[in-house]
């Protein structure tokens, strides 16, 4: 398994098997530049950013250092078909709630709705990182070739061994498997959320199982609940290429989730951490708190990425005021493992954790 860890990491030019999740919204250029320079793979979650601040980061973190690093981007169409009538009534419900909760921030209409992904992916064109990471959905065989034609490798996010199989006959470079145990929002597309909720330690090895039986033998990357060298080297040995970890990353002084978010996670139990589509419309796993049982009912029937634009100004709102109980505070099952430090300390801590848990020769 090493020898297989070794060889994926060369191919993306980085020095250990260690990909720091693309988390949309916290993942700014120092943070990622400081994940690629100690030697893993940063990665810039681009999903909220439009095509200029794509280009506009991308080039930041090169200024901060010439390694490799990985842009990701979420799925999505272009336009987006929006009952008015349920936005109206959800709206009228989230001020109300704001108003009892003290914040003098209300919902707004926006110019639309997410950034429009054909621009946002011509702009990962234009930056040419090293690696393109995709989730919510499988982008199409012209945009994958543009991508090659660039030099650019594809990874793939799938939380079922079908998903997997699609990212494959699409012709991604690896496939990232998002065990249910992961932070933030599922990357599901071909399933209803709750039908795709499976373990890492089970869906790794089926998927390295069906991958290794495709044509091309593709990398697994392993992703959900990770949160120290036991973890990867246990990713390892059940077949993974590399460990992407992300909440491992959220209390990082170079990471931007808020205070609020940030002090929250060492106190979570793991009963405290649940799938939840109250803040954006799209299942996702973070802390249970004031908002998520308080959400309207109206509000709840909205998707993504309608709901999530209409909390964003409320959450917003919330950081600045330090309510981490009305924030989105994603996070991974294991969260309370989490180890404040600056990212190239961890990533150093995580690699001599990983070698350390590998157990001795047999003489």
């Amino acid at each position: 398994m090493a020898a297989a860890t070794g060889s994926f990491a060369a191919r993306l030019g980085i020095e250990h098997p260690l990909i720091q999740a693309p988390m949309a919204g916290s993942t700014p250029p120092a943070l990622v530049a400081a994940v690629s320079n100690a030697g893993g793979l940063g990665s810039l979650g681009a999903g909220y950013l439009e095509p200029q601040a794509i280009l506009d980061q991308s080039a930041q973190i090169r200024r901060l250092g010439d390694r490799p690093h990985a842009v990701g981007l979420f799925v999505l169409p272009d336009e987006f078909e929006v009952d008015m009538a349920l936005v109206a009534e959800a709206r009228e419900q989230l001020d109300a709630l704001m108003a009892d909760e003290g914040l003098d921030v209300r919902t707004r209409l926006p110019a639309r709705w997410a950034p429009r992904f054909s621009e946002q992916f011509a702009a990962l064109c234009e930056a040419r990182p090293a690696v393109a990471n995709f989730t919510f959905g499988v982008i199409s065989p012209a945009q994958l070739r543009e991508l090659h034609r660039r030099d650019i490798c594809v990874i793939g996010t799938a939380t079922t061994v079908a998903e997997a199989r699609v990212w494959a006959d699409a012709g991604a470079d690896a496939v990232c498997v998002q065990g249910a145990e992961a932070g933030g929002h599922r990357g599901t597309f071909l399933h209803r959320a709750e039908d795709a909720m499976i373990g890492l330690f089970a869906l790794l090895p089926l998927t390295v199982r069906a991958m290794a039986a495709h044509a091309r033998d593709i990398p697994v990357i392993a992703a959900g609940g990770i949160m120290d060298g036991r973890g990867m080297l246990a990713a390892e040995v059940l077949g993974a290429a590399a460990s992407q970890l992300g909440t491992a990353f959220l209390a990082c002084p170079e990471c931007t989730a808020a205070p609020a978010w940030k002090q929250d996670l060492p106190r979570a139990g793991e009963h405290h951490i649940v799938i939840t589509s109250s803040f954006s419309g799209r299942a996702a796993r973070g802390l249970r708190n004031r908002f998520v049982d308080a959400m309207p009912e109206p509000a709840r029937g909205l998707p993504y990425p309608v709901l999530n634009a209409l909390t964003a100004p409320l959450r917003r709102a919330a950081a600045e005021a330090g309510r981490g109980d009305l924030l989105s505070e994603w996070c991974g099952q294991a969260a309370s493992l989490i180890r404040p430090q600056p990212a190239a300390e961890l990533v150093a801590r995580l690699i001599r954790e990983y070698h350390e848990a590998r157990p001795a020769p047999v003489a």
